[in-house]
This record gives C-alpha cells, sequence and structure tokens, in this order.
C-alpha cells in the first residue's frame, strides 16, 4: 500500500513545482487542480448522523468525495443495533443510505476505530475537512450503591444484546424473575418494556436475534414497572409508543387514574376501555405499569449477596412548573421487589481522541452550528453534536446543518486549499499497522448471508453476531 501513496505525494509535489501552462495564471492552474480532484471529506461514524451528513455534501458539492470511518464491521450504527425489531417500518432509511454508500464519490472503511488505529489529526492532515458522526455508544451511570449487582442492566446494553451488537453478544440477562423495573420513561424504556412482554411468537418473524428469542422464549418475566422521578407530564416517550404499550396482545396495563387528575383530556391513555378490550386485559397474564415520582436511591441485595431482589426509589414531588419542573425528595422511600433493573436515563458519548475538545459533563463536543469549537477543518453532528435527544428525524435536519456550515467554510476558503491524499494516506498507515479495513461490497456479502440465514425461519435476517465470523466469510 505504501507505494500508492507515494506515487500520490510525488505526483502532489511535481504538480505543485511544475510551471503553469502558457498563457495561464497560476491562481488558474491552482484552481484547475483543486477543482479536478475535489474536496476529500472524512466522516467519523456510519448511524444516521454519519449518513445524513454525506448525503448532504454529495448533494450539493458536484466534485466532494466522502470517505465514511467506521469501527464496527457493518454500517448503520443505532438503525440497526438501536431500532426495535418489532419496528422495521424505521428500518427503512437504509435503502437511502445504501443509495449513499454506493455513489461513487463516498466509500465505506468499515473495521477501522478512529482514536484507536488512526488519530483524528492524521485524518485531519489526509481531508480538507472531518466531520465526527460518532454518537453515543455509553450509558449514563446511576451512580447509586448496588449498581454492580448480577441482574442490572443498562437498556443499552439490553438493546445491543437482542439487535445483535457484537460487544453485547454475551449478555445473558437472567429473566427467570416475576417482575423487571425499568429506571427512565424514554422510547428506549418502552421499547425494552415491550419486547419483555410481548409474546416470543409475535417476534419470532423480525430480525431479533435466534439468541434473544431463545432467551425470550423462557423468560418468567410476568410484571414490568416502569418508573419516572417527574409526572406524566414530563415523560419523554411519545404518544405512539404508549399506544403500542397499552395495546400489546395478552397484556394488562396498571394505571393508575389518581396519577392522572386533571390530565384526562391531554392523555387518552387514562380512558376506561371498551368492553371487548376489558375483557382482553381481564384474561392478560402480563401487566404493567407506569410508575411516577420516584428516583432511585439503592438497588437492594438478595440475601446472599449474589443479585438483586428489589430497588429502593426515593418519593420525588415537582418544584417549578412544565418541562422545567424538577424532582425533589420528600425524605419518603418505597422499596420494590424485582429480579431484573434495566437502567434507561440516557445515552452517553465518550470522547474518541485526546486532541478533540469534549465536555465531560454534557457529553458532547463543543461546537458552533457544528463547527467544533477552536479547531478549524474540524465539525461534528449527532448526539456527539447536541447530545442523545430526538429521533432520526431531527438528525437528519442537525446532520444537514453541519453539512451545509461545512460547505459554506468550503466556499469561503476557510478549509485548505489544493489537493490532499485522502484514503490514499489513510490506507498506507492502517497497513502499516495491520488494519484491514472492510468496504460496502464487503457488507454487501455479509447483508447477503444475513438474509439467507433468515429466510429459512420465515425472518427478514439473521444478524451475524461474531467480528472474527465475518471477517472469515470475507475471506480474512
Amino acid at each position: 500500500m505504501a507505494p500508492r501513496c507515494w506515487r500520490w505525494w510525488h505526483w502532489s509535489a511535481w504538480r505543485r513545482t511544475r510551471p503553469p501552462p502558457a498563457g495561464s495564471t497560476p491562481s488558474v492552474w491552482q484552481q484547475f487542480s483543486t477543482q479536478e480532484q475535489g474536496p476529500q471529506i472524512c466522516v467519523v461514524g456510519s448511524g444516521p448522523a454519519g449518513f445524513y451528513t454525506t448525503q448532504h455534501l454529495l448533494k450539493h458539492h458536484p466534485r466532494a468525495h466522502v470517505d465514511i470511518y467506521e469501527k464496527q464491521l457493518v454500517p448503520f450504527g443505532l438503525v440497526r443495533f438501536g431500532v426495535a425489531p418489532d419496528h422495521p417500518e424505521v428500518k427503512n432509511v437504509i435503502n437511502t443510505f445504501t443509495q449513499t454508500a454506493r455513489s461513487d464519490r463516498c466509500a465505506f472503511r468499515g473495521n477501522v476505530v478512529v482514536g484507536r488505529d488512526v488519530a483524528v489529526s492524521e485524518l485531519q492532515a489526509a481531508y480538507h475537512a472531518v466531520v465526527l458522526s460518532y454518537g453515543a455508544e455509553d450509558h449514563q451511570a446511576l451512580e447509586i450503591p448496588g449498581e454492580e449487582l448480577p441482574g442490572v442492566f443498562s437498556a443499552r446494553a439490553f438493546v445491543g444484546w437482542y439487535n445483535g451488537l457484537p460487544e453485547n453478544r454475551e449478555l445473558a440477562p437472567d429473566l427467570s424473575c416475576d417482575t423487571a423495573v425499568i429506571l427512565g420513561q424514554g422510547n428506549v424504556a418502552l421499547d425494552v418494556a415491550r419486547i419483555l412482554l410481548t409474546p416470543p411468537g409475535h417476534l419470532e418473524k423480525t430480525d431479533i436475534t435466534e439468541a434473544a428469542l431463545g432467551v425470550l422464549r423462557q423468560s418468567r418475566v410476568k410484571t414490568v414497572w416502569i418508573v419516572g422521578r417527574r409526572g406524566p407530564l414530563q415523560v419523554a416517550f411519545t404518544i405512539k409508543e404508549l399506544r403500542e404499550m397499552i395495546q400489546l396482545p395478552r397484556t394488562r396495563p396498571m394505571l393508575d387514574p389518581a396519577d392522572f387528575l386533571g390530565l384526562q383530556d391531554r392523555i387518552k391513555a387514562t380512558e376506561k376501555p371498551g368492553a371487548e378490550e376489558a375483557a382482553r386485559q381481564a384474561s392478560a397474564a402480563r401487566t404493567w405499569g407506569l410508575r411516577f415520582f420516584r428516583s432511585p436511591q439503592q438497588v437492594l441485595p438478595s440475601p446472599d449477596g449474589r443479585r438483586v431482589a428489589g430497588i429502593r426509589l426515593a418519593v420525588t414531588r415537582l418544584e417549578g412548573v412544565g418541562e422545567a419542573a424538577r424532582a425533589a425528595p420528600t425524605g419518603d422511600t418505597e422499596d420494590l421487589p424485582c429480579g431484573l433493573v434495566l437502567s434507561s436515563v440516557g445515552y452517553k458519548s465518550r470522547p474518541i481522541d485526546p486532541n478533540v475538545p469534549f465536555d465531560p459533563k454534557l457529553g458532547v463536543i463543543p461546537n458552533m452550528e457544528g463547527r467544533v469549537l477552536g479547531v478549524p477543518g474540524l465539525y461534528c453532528s449527532g448526539w456527539v453534536k447536541r447530545g442523545p435527544t430526538g429521533v432520526i428525524a431531527t438528525t437528519m435536519t442537525d446532520s444537514f446543518l453541519t453539512g451545509q456550515m461545512l460547505l459554506q467554510d468550503l466556499k469561503a476558503g476557510l478549509l485548505p486549499s489544493g489537493p490532499r491524499p485522502g484514503y490514499a494516506a489513510i490506507e498506507a498507515l492502517l497497513s502499516s499497522r495491520g488494519v484491514q479495513p472492510v468496504s460496502f461490497s464487503d457488507w454487501e456479502k455479509l447483508d447477503a448471508e444475513e438474509v439467507s440465514r433468515g429466510k429459512g425461519a420465515g425472518k427478514p435476517r439473521e444478524k451475524l453476531l461474531d467480528p472474527q465470523e465475518m471477517l472469515r466469510l470475507l475471506g480474512r
């Protein structure tokens, strides 16, 4: 790989020192060189933020070339590993992303960990601009006693487990208990509750992993409590998700009308069910409920101290009004017995490289409309830009804005002029470090294998979980 990189630099040096053609000015010749090549841009992360940023750049600059770097062997990030298996319609954006990745001005570079295999500064030297779109790869810790007990998981890891994220494939949650408690009242909390309570037969035709399906078939969980620090007007989940929970087959909601006093006109979930729905709920074997004004204080251990047996909740009250209202402890507590605790209090971004500014408190890269503060030519989009909030459509708008800022800077001459080697330089570095990137055509081979494996079971796909197996299938 190194000779190719050397040839580029040799050509580049010749190009810079060669006199301009007769009758032209140096500025025209330099402009011709840049126009001929087009800007080389690097995007780190192949989830929605990475792909939407790339899409905007390719659409609005006819000569831009974008390389997308991804630490996983497979693309699509949170669409593949975060969206619930029973929401296949949300994954349709993968079709759009695939069209972007197949563009002759775009290349996917999977199996490359930026910050480990290649430094951000090395990417900056090789490209005209670098966009960090790597999302929120961690979870917010509860920071309470007992959090480390067996039977306590982050919702992020649990979602990764049933969605086939390689790092979570050996999670092995024990679902032999009667009651599970989910801390947090966002859409992820409801996704997790729904997967725990949905009859396994209803999940068999989705892309949930076979390993997760096997564990869910043996599950004894009958009751799920979804706990929040504030009240019903401050929940983060959508009405659509709540409606899905209420209509879940063979499952009965336990919603206390007292929790919704004065809110009946705003929250239709509290309406008394009709005769048919009441009969369906009465025969349900599984139940779920929302617990408001409760904040986790301590995970309670079993008598032998070997696993979770319950959770102690501080009773709270609201101080302030509306969205700004904060939960304050009243001094009272309540113990809720359970054998499984899932923490869904938020995702969190990690710093990617010591040379990239990072706000550990907010969990974001400090930026102004996507421009990283104090680092010209470095940009960010998605959750690492604004925090882990919003849905895919929010990320799309946000990423388009970052792309727009980058193109504005390019047009204003604020980015490096002259050609840049792009992937030619990075390929040489990765080769010297023993890193084997995976291309989009490699992914398409893995995709075909997954679809083939799923076909026999009537599933859209059976996800590959082991990176080593993936590399073997690619002949590596």
